[in-house]
């Protein structure tokens, strides 16, 4: 088995010094390679030379969403013979971006979910089962799956959904450990109490929890991460990663946020005036990939709300660790005066055994402020029931949203319109 990286074990300074050495040699890519930075450097006057620290790179404008949605082509750093395997985002905020991977990017990103898997208590005697797609451009499943074979465990290719066929295939070839969706988790438990499968039985002894919170901003189990220990006796690892950073952050068994991979990405947490914020405090995470070869990014500004944590970790770990995403930053909410942030929300709704399943619908009214619909599966049509709801959420957000009822059927075609990957729980249409 592949020796974990020593790097992120090192003292504060020498990751830094690590990091601005990387940081150095990727401005140089850029200028050469890049035509989208070559070009932002000329229209900035900015000299590559003179950004020689991490605290320097305030002086480079932000990349935006926007701007890889609508310059995709620009970014590629490599000639079209030399892309290897093109993924795509999921569109889950505005239309989806392509990314296009190299051999060496295949590589890093297989060594990227390698450490992640030996951060969380992962080795070679491990079997994972995947819950999840590994086709439609999914950057993720690849990467799971091939972080796993470096880190020589064995591998169970299940595929999203079907409780039935995941129990079986558990009952059969005995995984330790599984990579799935936390609510689908929750669907795993209904099943095995539905049909008398005792969980804790099985061989199944902790879960790799993908796309959605399973911890608070105090890094305490959330209403969701809570329904399944209670019922389930594994233990549970949160992660968070995305497409544009081809890396991800997972905890280790300390469970006190995300851990960073320091040799494959500097991040900076910038509010709303792109300062730098201070430490444990929240802010948009802001990206420079190292090592990328494909379509490397300077401070790309992804959206998602996080806090930051610097003090060395339990597990001997010195590097910089990410809180849940707090929200989205174009998923922000002002309802009747009250902010929200969709997993507030989402969260607020999981403490309420009634719903099954839920979209959140936010829209603008006549006058341009926000709306929010919930469509809602509820577990009967007792107007009790209804009651219940409405009574709960009031109570906690201080005002009602519109509710409408809707049956499976229809809330399976919301959730996974036009065979999305990931089901919906957000649809922005202000």
């Amino acid at each position: 088995m592949n020796e974990l990286p020593s790097i992120s074990f090192q003292k504060a300074a020498s990751i830094r010094e690590y990091q601005e050495k990387k940081l150095s040699d990727l401005l140089g890519y850029l200028q050469t390679h890049s035509v989208y930075y070559k070009k932002l450097f000329a229209d900035h006057n900015i000299n590559i030379s003179e950004i020689s620290s991490i605290d320097d790179l305030q002086k480079i404008p932000p990349t935006e969403k926007e701007h890889l949605q609508q310059k995709n082509d620009e970014f590629l750093c490599v000639a079209k013979n030399k892309i290897i395997e093109y993924t795509a985002t999921s569109g889950t905020v505005g239309s989806p971006v392509t990314i296009a991977l190299t051999e060496n990017d295949l590589q890093r990103l297989s060594y990227n979910e390698y450490s992640s898997f030996v951060c969380a208590s992962g080795t070679s005697e491990d079997i994972y089962q995947l819950m999840l797609t590994l086709d439609r451009q999914f950057m993720a499943g690849m990467a799971y799956y091939s972080g796993i074979r470096k880190l020589g465990a064995g591998v169970v290719r299940v595929g999203p959904g079907v409780p039935s066929l995941q129990w079986e295939t558990i009952e059969r070839l005995k995984p330790t450990a599984i990579v799935a969706v936390p609510s689908f988790i929750v669907k795993l438990i209904q099943y095995a109490e539905d049909n008398g499968i005792d969980i804790n039985q099985s061989s199944v002894r902790k879960a790799i929890c993908i796309g959605e919170n399973i911890r608070s901003e105090d890094l305490e189990l959330n209403i969701l991460g809570k329904r399944i220990t209670d019922k389930w006796n594994i233990q549970l690892f949160s992660t968070y990663a995305s497409t544009e950073m081809q890396t991800a952050f997972t905890e280790c068994e300390a469970g006190k946020g995300g851990h960073l991979n320091p040799e494959l990405l500097i991040v900076e947490l910038l509010d709303e005036d792109g300062n730098v914020v201070t430490n444990g405090q929240p802010g948009e995470v802001t990206i420079t990939t190292l090592g990328v070869e494909g379509m490397p990014l300077l401070r790309y500004k992804t959206g998602d709300i996080c806090k930051a944590y610097t003090e060395p970790c339990s597990c001997g770990r010195q590097t910089l660790r990410l809180s849940p995403v707090i929200g989205r930053k174009k998923q922000m909410i002002k309802y009747k005066g009250t902010t929200l942030f969709a997993p507030a929300l989402f969260e607020i709704i999981y403490k309420i055994d009634a719903i099954k399943e839920y979209v959140v619908e936010v829209y603008s009214n006549e006058i341009g402020t926000d709306e929010v619909l919930l469509y809602i599966v509820a577990e009967n049509n007792l107007e009790e029931t209804h009651n219940k709801i409405k009574a709960y959420l009031q109570a906690r957000l201080r005002v009602t949203p519109h509710i409408k009822y809707i049956d499976a059927d229809t809330m399976q075609q919301k959730q996974f319109p036009d065979g999305v990957r990931k089901p919906v729980k957000f649809v922005d249409k202000r």
